[in-house]
Protein backbone atom coordinates (compact mmCIF):
# COMPACT_ATOMS: atom_id res chain seq x y z
CA UNK A 1 0.00 0.00 0.00
CA UNK A 2 1.10 3.55 -1.05
CA UNK A 3 0.91 6.59 0.79
CA UNK A 4 -2.01 9.03 -0.59
CA UNK A 5 -2.93 12.09 0.31
CA UNK A 6 -7.07 12.50 -0.28
CA UNK A 7 -7.80 16.21 -0.26
CA UNK A 8 -11.57 17.30 -0.41
CA UNK A 9 -12.86 19.55 -2.79
CA UNK A 10 -12.87 23.42 -1.32
CA UNK A 11 -15.87 24.48 -3.41
CA UNK A 12 -13.62 26.65 -5.58
CA UNK A 13 -12.73 26.26 -9.82
CA UNK A 14 -9.34 26.67 -11.02
CA UNK A 15 -9.06 27.13 -14.97
CA UNK A 16 -8.29 23.73 -16.56
CA UNK A 17 -5.87 25.31 -18.97
CA UNK A 18 -3.56 26.89 -16.39
CA UNK A 19 -4.16 25.37 -13.00
CA UNK A 20 -2.39 27.29 -10.20
CA UNK A 21 -0.11 25.68 -8.07
CA UNK A 22 -0.55 26.78 -4.19
CA UNK A 23 2.93 27.80 -2.34
CA UNK A 24 4.58 25.59 0.34
CA UNK A 25 5.58 27.57 3.53
CA UNK A 26 8.78 28.73 4.03
CA UNK A 27 8.52 28.32 7.97
CA UNK A 28 6.03 26.89 10.60
CA UNK A 29 5.35 26.64 14.16
CA UNK A 30 4.95 22.88 14.82
CA UNK A 31 3.36 22.85 18.72
CA UNK A 32 3.71 19.99 21.03
CA UNK A 33 2.97 21.45 24.48
CA UNK A 34 2.69 18.18 26.77
CA UNK A 35 5.46 16.57 24.85
CA UNK A 36 9.09 16.99 23.02
CA UNK A 37 10.34 15.27 20.24
CA UNK A 38 13.51 15.19 22.23
CA UNK A 39 11.94 12.53 24.42
CA UNK A 40 12.60 8.60 24.77
CA UNK A 41 9.71 7.04 23.04
CA UNK A 42 8.13 4.36 25.22
CA UNK A 43 7.99 6.07 28.45
CA UNK A 44 5.94 8.90 30.11
CA UNK A 45 3.77 10.41 27.76
CA UNK A 46 6.20 9.66 25.02
CA UNK A 47 5.08 7.51 21.61
CA UNK A 48 4.42 7.24 18.27
CA UNK A 49 3.73 11.18 18.39
CA UNK A 50 7.31 11.64 19.30
CA UNK A 51 8.40 9.64 16.27
CA UNK A 52 5.84 11.33 13.95
CA UNK A 53 6.97 15.12 15.32
CA UNK A 54 10.44 13.66 14.73
CA UNK A 55 10.60 11.96 11.19
CA UNK A 56 8.12 14.95 9.84
CA UNK A 57 9.81 17.74 10.97
CA UNK A 58 12.81 16.58 9.55
CA UNK A 59 11.83 15.35 6.43
CA UNK A 60 10.05 18.54 5.73
CA UNK A 61 13.14 20.40 6.28
CA UNK A 62 14.33 18.50 3.21
CA UNK A 63 11.71 19.76 1.16
CA UNK A 64 13.04 23.15 2.80
CA UNK A 65 10.43 24.33 4.89
CA UNK A 66 12.07 25.03 8.20
CA UNK A 67 10.07 24.04 11.25
CA UNK A 68 10.17 25.06 15.03
CA UNK A 69 8.64 22.85 17.02
CA UNK A 70 7.13 24.97 20.80
CA UNK A 71 7.12 22.24 23.55
CA UNK A 72 6.77 22.76 27.25
CA UNK A 73 10.44 22.82 29.26
CA UNK A 74 10.25 20.07 31.93
CA UNK A 75 13.62 20.92 33.39
CA UNK A 76 15.86 23.90 34.37
CA UNK A 77 18.49 22.37 32.21
CA UNK A 78 16.49 22.79 29.15
CA UNK A 79 18.35 24.99 26.31
CA UNK A 80 15.93 27.70 25.14
CA UNK A 81 16.28 26.13 22.01
CA UNK A 82 17.85 22.86 20.59
CA UNK A 83 18.60 21.87 17.28
CA UNK A 84 17.63 18.79 16.10
CA UNK A 85 18.10 18.71 12.63
CA UNK A 86 19.27 21.16 10.03
CA UNK A 87 16.54 23.62 9.45
CA UNK A 88 14.50 21.84 12.61
CA UNK A 89 14.60 24.02 16.07
CA UNK A 90 13.10 23.11 19.03
CA UNK A 91 11.90 25.63 21.66
CA UNK A 92 11.57 25.13 25.26
CA UNK A 93 8.05 27.62 26.34
CA UNK A 94 8.22 27.70 30.46
CA UNK A 95 4.79 27.04 31.36
CA UNK A 96 4.05 26.32 35.28
CA UNK A 97 6.35 24.05 37.18
CA UNK A 98 9.21 22.25 35.62
CA UNK A 99 8.47 18.86 37.03
CA UNK A 100 5.18 17.15 38.62
CA UNK A 101 2.54 18.30 35.92
CA UNK A 102 0.79 15.45 34.59
CA UNK A 103 -0.62 15.34 31.19
CA UNK A 104 -4.18 16.45 32.55
CA UNK A 105 -3.06 19.48 34.76
CA UNK A 106 -1.88 21.00 31.61
CA UNK A 107 -4.91 22.98 30.38
CA UNK A 108 -4.61 25.16 33.56
CA UNK A 109 -0.95 26.08 31.92
CA UNK A 110 -2.23 26.78 28.67
CA UNK A 111 -2.28 30.51 28.66
CA UNK A 112 1.24 30.37 30.13
CA UNK A 113 2.16 28.27 27.06
CA UNK A 114 -0.05 30.92 24.41
CA UNK A 115 2.00 33.41 26.10
CA UNK A 116 5.68 32.28 25.41
CA UNK A 117 5.24 30.93 21.70
CA UNK A 118 3.38 34.58 20.93
CA UNK A 119 6.17 36.90 22.50
CA UNK A 120 8.79 34.34 20.38
CA UNK A 121 6.78 35.32 17.27
CA UNK A 122 6.71 38.98 18.16
CA UNK A 123 10.55 39.43 18.55
CA UNK A 124 10.10 38.43 14.98
CA UNK A 125 9.35 40.73 11.59
CA UNK A 126 5.56 39.94 10.44
CA UNK A 127 4.77 37.26 8.88
CA UNK A 128 7.93 35.37 10.31
CA UNK A 129 5.70 31.91 10.41
CA UNK A 130 3.33 31.35 7.65
CA UNK A 131 1.25 28.22 9.30
CA UNK A 132 0.65 26.45 11.93
CA UNK A 133 0.75 22.76 12.72
CA UNK A 134 -0.43 21.13 16.11
CA UNK A 135 -0.21 17.91 17.28
CA UNK A 136 -2.95 16.56 19.95
CA UNK A 137 -5.86 18.82 21.17
CA UNK A 138 -3.26 20.61 23.90
CA UNK A 139 -1.45 22.08 21.24
CA UNK A 140 -4.50 22.90 19.05
CA UNK A 141 -5.82 25.09 21.60
CA UNK A 142 -2.83 27.05 21.72
CA UNK A 143 -2.48 26.53 17.52
CA UNK A 144 -6.21 27.68 17.40
CA UNK A 145 -5.72 31.36 19.28
CA UNK A 146 -1.68 31.52 17.84
CA UNK A 147 -3.27 31.66 14.14
CA UNK A 148 -5.74 33.70 14.63
CA UNK A 149 -3.74 36.36 15.89
CA UNK A 150 -1.28 35.85 13.30
CA UNK A 151 -3.76 35.54 10.13
CA UNK A 152 -1.89 32.15 8.94
CA UNK A 153 -3.57 28.58 8.52
CA UNK A 154 -4.11 26.54 11.18
CA UNK A 155 -3.40 22.71 10.41
CA UNK A 156 -4.19 19.99 13.21
CA UNK A 157 -3.43 16.19 13.68
CA UNK A 158 -5.27 14.79 16.54
CA UNK A 159 -3.21 11.36 17.10
CA UNK A 160 -6.01 10.25 19.33
CA UNK A 161 -9.54 11.71 20.38
CA UNK A 162 -11.59 11.36 23.31
CA UNK A 163 -14.81 10.06 22.16
CA UNK A 164 -12.70 7.12 20.41
CA UNK A 165 -10.56 6.33 23.29
CA UNK A 166 -13.96 6.42 25.26
CA UNK A 167 -15.97 4.15 23.60
CA UNK A 168 -13.02 1.19 23.42
CA UNK A 169 -11.92 1.26 26.85
CA UNK A 170 -9.65 -0.84 28.46
CA UNK A 171 -11.90 -2.59 31.76
CA UNK A 172 -10.66 -0.43 34.61
CA UNK A 173 -9.37 2.45 32.60
CA UNK A 174 -10.38 5.89 33.32
CA UNK A 175 -12.41 7.45 30.37
CA UNK A 176 -11.09 11.01 28.84
CA UNK A 177 -12.68 14.30 31.08
CA UNK A 178 -15.89 15.93 28.95
CA UNK A 179 -13.41 19.41 29.25
CA UNK A 180 -11.14 17.27 26.54
CA UNK A 181 -14.06 16.21 24.58
CA UNK A 182 -14.76 20.15 24.60
CA UNK A 183 -11.62 21.50 23.64
CA UNK A 184 -11.26 18.52 20.42
CA UNK A 185 -14.43 20.14 19.41
CA UNK A 186 -13.13 23.58 19.66
CA UNK A 187 -10.02 22.80 17.50
CA UNK A 188 -12.03 20.73 14.87
CA UNK A 189 -14.17 24.07 14.75
CA UNK A 190 -11.03 26.60 14.44
CA UNK A 191 -9.01 24.38 12.21
CA UNK A 192 -8.51 24.92 8.25
CA UNK A 193 -7.46 21.43 7.98
CA UNK A 194 -7.29 17.96 9.94
CA UNK A 195 -4.60 15.51 8.74
CA UNK A 196 -6.44 11.87 10.07
CA UNK A 197 -3.65 8.57 9.52
CA UNK A 198 -6.22 6.84 8.04
CA UNK A 199 -9.85 7.28 6.40
CA UNK A 200 -11.26 5.90 8.90
CA UNK A 201 -9.84 8.38 11.06
CA UNK A 202 -11.31 11.01 8.91
CA UNK A 203 -14.82 9.30 9.15
CA UNK A 204 -14.23 9.52 12.67
CA UNK A 205 -13.62 13.17 12.73
CA UNK A 206 -16.61 13.84 10.81
CA UNK A 207 -18.96 11.50 12.79
CA UNK A 208 -17.81 12.29 16.58
CA UNK A 209 -16.62 15.82 15.58
CA UNK A 210 -18.49 17.48 12.62
CA UNK A 211 -15.55 18.34 10.89
CA UNK A 212 -16.49 19.75 7.54
CA UNK A 213 -15.31 17.40 4.11
CA UNK A 214 -13.18 20.46 3.05
CA UNK A 215 -11.21 20.33 6.21
CA UNK A 216 -9.92 16.44 5.92
CA UNK A 217 -7.01 15.47 4.54
CA UNK A 218 -5.55 11.85 4.88
CA UNK A 219 -1.88 11.18 4.98
CA UNK A 220 -0.89 7.88 6.30
CA UNK A 221 2.51 8.35 8.38
CA UNK A 222 5.84 7.11 7.53
CA UNK A 223 8.72 4.84 9.18
CA UNK A 224 12.34 5.58 9.30
CA UNK A 225 13.61 2.73 6.71
CA UNK A 226 17.19 3.87 7.20
CA UNK A 227 16.78 2.72 10.58
CA UNK A 228 14.13 -0.14 10.64
CA UNK A 229 14.90 -2.35 7.73
CA UNK A 230 15.88 -6.29 8.21
CA UNK A 231 18.78 -7.49 9.55
CA UNK A 232 20.16 -10.84 10.65
CA UNK A 233 18.16 -11.97 13.77
CA UNK A 234 20.65 -14.48 14.97
CA UNK A 235 23.08 -11.94 15.66
CA UNK A 236 20.33 -9.77 16.85
CA UNK A 237 19.19 -12.32 19.52
CA UNK A 238 22.86 -13.01 20.34
CA UNK A 239 23.14 -9.37 21.10
CA UNK A 240 20.25 -9.21 23.04
CA UNK A 241 20.78 -12.23 25.48
CA UNK A 242 17.86 -13.80 23.36
CA UNK A 243 17.71 -17.77 22.52
CA UNK A 244 18.43 -18.59 19.07
CA UNK A 245 15.54 -21.23 19.04
CA UNK A 246 13.28 -19.50 20.88
CA UNK A 247 9.89 -18.27 19.49
CA UNK A 248 9.90 -14.58 20.47
CA UNK A 249 6.77 -12.72 21.05
CA UNK A 250 7.62 -9.13 21.19
CA UNK A 251 5.67 -6.28 22.92
CA UNK A 252 6.90 -2.76 22.71
CA UNK A 253 5.46 0.52 23.63
CA UNK A 254 4.15 2.35 26.79
CA UNK A 255 3.02 0.34 29.37
CA UNK A 256 -0.50 1.32 29.94
CA UNK A 257 -3.88 0.05 30.20
CA UNK A 258 -4.84 1.49 26.52
CA UNK A 259 -2.20 -0.49 24.78
CA UNK A 260 -3.17 -3.68 26.30
CA UNK A 261 0.03 -6.06 27.65
CA UNK A 262 -2.22 -7.65 29.94
CA UNK A 263 -4.06 -9.30 26.81
CA UNK A 264 -0.74 -10.61 25.92
CA UNK A 265 0.25 -12.10 29.24
CA UNK A 266 -2.97 -13.63 29.66
CA UNK A 267 -2.99 -15.31 25.84
CA UNK A 268 0.52 -16.76 26.76
CA UNK A 269 -0.29 -18.31 29.81
CA UNK A 270 -3.62 -19.85 27.40
CA UNK A 271 -1.41 -20.68 25.51
CA UNK A 272 1.46 -22.30 27.67
CA UNK A 273 -2.34 -24.18 29.26
CA UNK A 274 -2.68 -25.92 25.90
CA UNK A 275 1.23 -26.62 24.64
CA UNK A 276 2.78 -26.92 27.89
CA UNK A 277 5.90 -28.21 26.21
CA UNK A 278 6.34 -24.40 24.28
CA UNK A 279 7.69 -22.93 27.65
CA UNK A 280 10.58 -24.12 27.14
CA UNK A 281 11.40 -22.34 23.98
CA UNK A 282 8.97 -19.37 24.50
CA UNK A 283 10.16 -15.60 25.32
CA UNK A 284 7.97 -12.83 25.78
CA UNK A 285 10.05 -9.63 26.22
CA UNK A 286 7.87 -6.25 27.33
CA UNK A 287 10.13 -3.51 26.16
CA UNK A 288 8.13 -0.03 27.57
CA UNK A 289 7.55 2.14 30.75
CA UNK A 290 4.69 2.89 32.26
CA UNK A 291 2.52 5.67 30.69
CA UNK A 292 -0.71 7.32 31.18
CA UNK A 293 -3.19 5.45 33.68
CA UNK A 294 -0.56 2.96 33.82
CA UNK A 295 1.49 5.03 36.39
CA UNK A 296 -0.97 4.63 39.03
CA UNK A 297 -0.05 1.03 39.39
CA UNK A 298 3.04 0.75 37.98
CA UNK A 299 4.06 -3.22 38.88
CA UNK A 300 0.33 -4.25 37.60
CA UNK A 301 1.84 -6.14 34.76
CA UNK A 302 4.83 -7.58 36.70
CA UNK A 303 1.97 -8.65 39.36
CA UNK A 304 0.05 -10.04 36.75
CA UNK A 305 3.13 -12.56 35.07
CA UNK A 306 3.02 -13.56 38.86
CA UNK A 307 -0.27 -14.49 39.11
CA UNK A 308 -0.64 -16.12 36.09
CA UNK A 309 2.75 -18.34 36.70
CA UNK A 310 4.70 -16.45 33.52
CA UNK A 311 7.18 -14.72 35.57
CA UNK A 312 10.09 -17.30 33.80
CA UNK A 313 9.14 -16.51 30.14
CA UNK A 314 8.21 -13.09 30.45
CA UNK A 315 11.04 -10.35 30.16
CA UNK A 316 10.52 -6.81 31.26
CA UNK A 317 13.11 -4.06 29.91
CA UNK A 318 13.14 -0.45 30.19
CA UNK A 319 12.52 2.18 26.66
CA UNK A 320 15.04 1.78 24.53
CA UNK A 321 16.45 4.02 21.39
CA UNK A 322 15.96 3.44 17.90
CA UNK A 323 18.46 1.38 17.12
CA UNK A 324 18.28 -1.14 19.50
CA UNK A 325 14.49 -1.63 19.07
CA UNK A 326 15.07 -2.25 15.57
CA UNK A 327 17.48 -4.99 16.95
CA UNK A 328 13.91 -6.17 19.07
CA UNK A 329 12.19 -6.04 16.45
CA UNK A 330 14.66 -8.17 14.42
CA UNK A 331 14.95 -10.52 16.93
CA UNK A 332 10.90 -11.46 17.45
CA UNK A 333 9.42 -14.13 15.74
CA UNK A 334 6.15 -11.60 16.16
CA UNK A 335 5.51 -8.31 17.17
CA UNK A 336 1.98 -8.31 19.12
CA UNK A 337 0.12 -5.01 19.37
CA UNK A 338 -3.14 -6.06 21.56
CA UNK A 339 -4.40 -2.54 21.76
CA UNK A 340 -7.78 -0.86 22.56
CA UNK A 341 -7.46 1.95 20.08
CA UNK A 342 -4.58 2.79 17.83
CA UNK A 343 -4.63 6.09 15.39
CA UNK A 344 -2.33 4.64 13.12
CA UNK A 345 0.09 1.90 15.31
CA UNK A 346 3.55 3.47 14.33
CA UNK A 347 5.42 0.71 15.75
CA UNK A 348 3.16 -2.00 13.79
CA UNK A 349 5.10 -0.57 10.26
CA UNK A 350 8.58 -0.66 12.14
CA UNK A 351 8.26 -4.15 13.05
CA UNK A 352 7.36 -5.01 9.43
CA UNK A 353 10.11 -2.76 8.30
CA UNK A 354 12.85 -5.01 9.93
CA UNK A 355 11.13 -7.87 8.55
CA UNK A 356 9.12 -9.25 11.82
CA UNK A 357 5.46 -9.87 11.47
CA UNK A 358 2.46 -8.22 13.81
CA UNK A 359 -0.22 -9.85 15.51
CA UNK A 360 -2.26 -6.86 16.11
CA UNK A 361 -5.79 -5.88 17.26
CA UNK A 362 -7.97 -5.01 14.42
CA UNK A 363 -8.94 -1.76 15.77
CA UNK A 364 -7.96 2.02 14.23
CA UNK A 365 -5.35 2.12 11.86
CA UNK A 366 -4.12 -1.26 12.30
CA UNK A 367 -6.02 -2.74 9.57
CA UNK A 368 -3.95 0.01 7.25
CA UNK A 369 -0.67 -0.61 8.84
CA UNK A 370 -1.21 -5.05 8.77
CA UNK A 371 -2.21 -6.90 6.10
CA UNK A 372 -4.32 -9.84 7.61
CA UNK A 373 -2.96 -13.09 6.91
CA UNK A 374 -0.25 -11.69 4.34
CA UNK A 375 2.24 -9.54 6.93
CA UNK A 376 0.83 -10.81 10.14
CA UNK A 377 -2.65 -11.30 12.17
CA UNK A 378 -5.60 -9.17 12.93
CA UNK A 379 -7.54 -10.00 15.84
CA UNK A 380 -10.91 -9.22 16.33
CA UNK A 381 -11.79 -8.64 20.21
CA UNK A 382 -9.27 -8.96 23.13
CA UNK A 383 -10.20 -12.56 24.12
CA UNK A 384 -7.43 -13.88 25.39
CA UNK A 385 -8.56 -17.50 24.10
CA UNK A 386 -8.94 -15.69 20.62
CA UNK A 387 -5.48 -14.04 21.01
CA UNK A 388 -3.71 -17.58 21.74
CA UNK A 389 -4.83 -18.97 18.84
CA UNK A 390 -3.79 -16.27 16.90
CA UNK A 391 -0.32 -16.49 18.04
CA UNK A 392 0.22 -20.70 18.32
CA UNK A 393 1.02 -20.81 14.90
CA UNK A 394 3.75 -17.83 15.03
CA UNK A 395 4.78 -20.10 18.18
CA UNK A 396 4.85 -23.44 16.67
CA UNK A 397 4.95 -23.15 12.63
CA UNK A 398 9.27 -22.17 11.92
CA UNK A 399 8.20 -21.38 8.60
CA UNK A 400 5.29 -18.84 9.09
CA UNK A 401 7.46 -15.49 10.91
CA UNK A 402 9.78 -15.79 7.83
CA UNK A 403 7.59 -15.80 5.05
CA UNK A 404 5.57 -13.17 6.37
CA UNK A 405 8.33 -11.14 7.22
CA UNK A 406 9.66 -10.72 4.22
CA UNK A 407 6.13 -9.59 2.63
CA UNK A 408 6.11 -7.78 5.63
CA UNK A 409 9.07 -5.82 4.73
CA UNK A 410 7.78 -5.22 1.32
CA UNK A 411 4.35 -3.56 2.78
CA UNK A 412 6.08 -1.70 4.83
CA UNK A 413 8.81 -0.02 2.22
CA UNK A 414 5.68 1.65 0.54
CA UNK A 415 5.29 4.10 3.62
CA UNK A 416 8.57 6.05 3.59
CA UNK A 417 8.41 9.92 5.41
CA UNK A 418 9.71 11.56 2.76
CA UNK A 419 6.53 10.45 0.99
CA UNK A 420 4.44 11.68 3.66
CA UNK A 421 6.41 14.90 4.25
CA UNK A 422 5.37 15.75 0.91
CA UNK A 423 2.17 14.71 1.04
CA UNK A 424 1.72 17.20 4.30
CA UNK A 425 2.90 20.06 2.69
CA UNK A 426 0.63 19.56 -0.57
CA UNK A 427 -1.75 19.72 2.74
CA UNK A 428 -0.24 22.85 4.16
CA UNK A 429 -0.17 24.58 0.47
CA UNK A 430 -3.91 23.56 0.41
CA UNK A 431 -4.59 25.30 3.55
CA UNK A 432 -2.40 28.62 2.94
CA UNK A 433 -4.48 28.86 -0.62
CA UNK A 434 -7.41 29.65 1.37
CA UNK A 435 -5.63 31.15 4.33
CA UNK A 436 -7.57 33.74 6.83
CA UNK A 437 -6.99 37.21 6.79
CA UNK A 438 -4.80 38.84 9.38
CA UNK A 439 -7.17 39.76 12.67
CA UNK A 440 -6.88 43.42 13.83
CA UNK A 441 -7.38 43.65 17.45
Amino acid sequence: MTHHLVRMPRGESRSAAAPARPRRPRRIAMLSVHTSPLHQPGTGDAGGMNVYIVELAKRLADLGIEVEVFTRAISSDDAPTVQLAPGVLVRHVTAGPFEGLLKEDLPAQLCAFTHGVLRTEAGHRPGYYDLVHSHYWLSGQVGWLAAERWGVPLVHTMHTMAKVKNAALAEGDTPEPVARVIGETQVVGAADRLIANTAEEAAELAHHYAARPEQLAVVHPGVNLDVFRPGDRAAARHRLGLPQDAAVLLFAGRIQPLKAPDVLLKAVARLLERRPGLRERLVVPVVGGPSGSGLARPESLHKLAAQLGINDVVRFRPPVGQQQLADWYRAATALVMPSHSESFGLVALEAQACGTPVVAAAVGGLPVAVSDGVTGTLVPGHDPDAWAQALLPYATDPALAPARGEAAARHAAAFGWLTAAGATAEVYADAMAGARPVRVS
